[in-house]
């Protein structure tokens, strides 16, 4: 069974080479990794095109930054694996965890799997209180519209069977996808599993890139995905 890792990455020079490195050594040996570059300014595509390429599988540039959702429609589309799997371009996230990831979908217990920061005993770096209250705000609004009892809507690591992605059109550009996925997962009545999972955080300074006006962008989407369609 072959895993593609879709990696969307956009100003992520000192992380990407990295994140790489770690996916490719991460189990299973049977995986495809696909980068989209979403129109990076930093030097991230120069270093794709001289020294990543030919580790991966696929890179894909966009030409115009279009963001995070986009970036994702992107590598979907191009992904060719029988399980699907988002990546981060930073170091929040530790690839060494898809084992327990993939289990409840290779056990065939699961359609998607949904990871949380908050459900797991793992190493957890502490950062924003109102981020996480924001966070834990719109996780309850969303389940409230899905009937799922999600723990952490806005965490990286989403897994799904090529069929049950590929069968959603994302039509969200940036952050607003993972409320949007949600939604439209939760329609198609596919079994949902939620795996706790570590947690390295960056601040704002170290480029963390999401922030308090992409929280009001989740709560249009939540309301547009699960009352107005």
């Amino acid at each position: 069974m072959l895993l593609s890792v879709v990696i969307p990455c956009y100003n992520e020079r000192e992380t990407i080479a990295t994140i790489v490195a770690a996916v490719r050594a991460a189990s299973p040996a049977d995986k495809e990794i696909v980068i989209v570059d979403d129109c990076s300014t930093d030097g991230t595509r120069e270093l794709l095109r001289n020294e990543i390429e030919n580790l991966v599988d696929r890179v894909f540039y966009h030409e115009v930054n279009q963001g995070k959702g986009a970036a994702l429609r992107t590598g979907f589309r191009a992904a060719r694996g029988d399980i699907m799997l988002i990546q981060d371009a930073d170091l929040e996230y530790d690839p060494a965890e898809y084992t327990k990831l993939l289990k409840p979908i290779l056990e065939d217990r699961a359609d998607v799997v949904f990871s949380s920061r908050f459900l797991s005993g793992e190493p957890h770096r502490v950062l924003y209180f109102w981020h996480r209250v924001g966070n834990g705000v719109l996780t309850l609004l969303s389940n409230i519209f899905t009937d799922l009892n999600l723990t952490d809507i806005e965490a990286c690591y989403k897994v799904f069977r090529r069929e049950n992605i590929q069968g959603i059109e994302i039509e969200e550009d940036r952050f607003g996808f993972d409320v949007e996925i949600i939604a439209k997962v939760a329609k198609s009545r596919c079994r949902v599993f939620e795996v706790g999972i570590s947690y390295y955080g960056r601040t704002y300074a170290q480029g963390k890139k999401i922030g308090g006006k992409d929280a009001f962008r989740i709560l249009w989407c939540i309301l547009k995905y699960n009352i107005f369609r």
